[in-house]
């Protein structure tokens, strides 16, 4: 039963089916109905015609379909056999073996076929479900209700109380959200994460409604609250993320099953517009810190330029036609669990590389460009996320190198010579302290350099997505497990 169980209206102990006349195969087993009636003290719910089968005190009228909402009736007819109003067994449509069995009466529906599928309860009738959640559920939501005025634009009202990211926003009503919280098994008021920079507690609710506001489907909201809780740790530091001036937003890679399951692009124009799942996942996300957490612009978020990743900026990684273990696989996850990965990034930045055909060249290209992210003299202190396309990927593929071969190499050519970064060298008062003259640093720290396969099968093009600072002071990537 439905988690109102408490408010249901009880069943009557022993038989008991539940059809609508609007219904062929319960017009075929009327008689059946009788007839178990008779035998076995049947009593009929029926949701449409009181007088179907019968106007008689065994059959009740489930007329604002209460009964069958509670008791999560999807087919009639159905039969159930119920114990101190628990439907302990219950088999839908029509089958002859079935409803003797259950009923513990034999000889039913002589001169019937053996097997009749059944029709769609009224209580999940598209026409109708929404209102009935509303109705008979509604109480499970606990978040304050707005009301507009009746000449109120609920667009501009949404704008004028300040939830918006500067877009246009989904009316998150009721009947909207309750259907979002349909994507997940979790209790509406279990909490997700404490939000930065406000500290406020979020609930699988609250991300609901924000998730509706960006134009989620049910279906996406797990991977929502798996970024939302990711987003929230210590190791994240999200406040950080805010409170820098440097133009970045948490970056979101969904690995495994679950991002082909809810249709997330991981091809062509991955990073950029046009996937309902890719665009509305990373705006949900930042409207939850926005609106719970109180992350505003001009307020904690405090970019000096910002950028569209602060918008939401999430793709699913092209596992299928890597020939390399995944992102999430590389950060100790398996391939069958789904995740999803938060990079602390800024807009991405173009590679261009039209005429390497050797993995090597490739490599020594990728490595000119990534050591000038975020600056050429900047080494250790910021991270990066390299996103290699499938036709740059093909020379790795066609060279047989594997992900761990590729790292090996682009980390040799990312060894930087320090006097060449010291301050002051070439007039330029950016640099390294004479200190490290003579010396050989790496460009990134152990591990801070992420690896993505995804894009255009048709393209000679990359992508650089530079990071924030790491370290106890900045921000570490974290992965999370999504779970419905």
């Amino acid at each position: 039963m439905k988690s109102s169980e408490s408010s249901a209206p009880p069943l009557p102990d022993g038989l008991v089916a539940v059809v609508k006349r609007d219904c062929p195969t319960c017009e075929l087993v009327a008689d059946v109905l009788f007839d178990l009636h008779e035998r076995a003290d049947l009593t009929v719910i029926t949701q449409d015609d009181p007088a179907f089968p019968a106007e008689a005190g065994w059959v009740l009228h489930d007329g604002d379909l209460a009964l069958s909402w509670h008791h999560d009736i999807e087919t009639v007819p159905t039969l159930m056999r119920v114990t101190d109003g628990v439907d302990a067994q219950r088999t839908v449509g029509w089958a002859r073996s079935e409803w003797e069995q259950l009923s513990g009466v034999d000889g039913l529906g002589d001169g019937l076929p053996d097997w009749r599928p059944g029709c769609g309860s009224l209580s999940v009738d598209p026409a109708r479900a929404e209102e009935l959640a509303i109705r008979f559920s509604g109480s499970r939501l606990h978040s304050r209700r707005v009301e507009l005025a009746s000449l109120e634009d609920e667009w501009e009202a949404m704008w004028d109380r300040g939830w918006s990211d500067g877009l246009p926003l989904v009316p998150p009503t009721e009947a909207r959200v309750l259907r979002m919280l349909e994507g997940t098994t979790r209790d509406p008021s279990e909490v997700v994460a404490v939000v930065p920079p406000s500290l406020v507690e979020c609930t699988v609710e609250k991300v609901a409604v924000n998730a509706v506001m960006a134009g989620c489907r049910p279906e996406y909201l797990p991977v929502v609250m798996a970024a939302v809780e990711a987003t929230c740790t210590d190791e994240f530091n999200m406040h950080g993320v805010l409170a820098t001036t440097m133009s970045v937003g948490p970056v979101l890679v969904v690995n495994g099953p679950i991002a082909e399951r809810i249709g997330m692009n991981s091809g062509l124009n991955a990073l950029g517009q046009g996937n309902r799942a890719n665009s509305s996942i990373g705006r949900a996300l930042q409207l939850v810190v926005r609106n719970v957490g109180g992350g505003h612009p001009g307020g904690v978020d405090r970019a000096t330029l910002g950028s569209p990743a602060k918008v939401g900026f999430c793709f699913a990684e092209n596992e299928a036609g890597s020939p390399w273990t995944s992102l999430a696989q590389s950060r100790g996850w398996r391939a069958e669990q789904s995740t999803v990965t938060v990079f602390t990034g800024e807009s991405p930045r173009l590679f261009v590389d039209q005429r390497s055909r050797d993995a090597l060249g490739l490599t020594k290209h990728l490595a000119q460009a990534l050591a000038v992210t975020g600056s050429p003299r900047t080494v250790l202190g910021l991270d990066a996320m390299l996103v290699l396309s499938p036709e740059h990927m093909a020379r790795f593929a066609d060279a047989g190198w594997s992900r761990d071969r590729f790292m090996e190499e682009l980390g040799s050519e990312l060894m930087l010579d320090a006097d060449e970064l010291l301050a002051g060298a070439g007039g330029i008062a950016e640099g390294l302290p004479a200190a490290a003259a003579g010396q050989k640093i790496a460009k990134f720290r152990p591990g801070g350099l992420l690896v993505v396969h995804a894009g255009g099968r048709a393209g000679l093009f990359s992508a650089i997505i530079g990071g924030w600072s790491n370290g106890p002071r900045g921000s570490e990537p974290v992965t999370r497990e999504i779970t419905i």
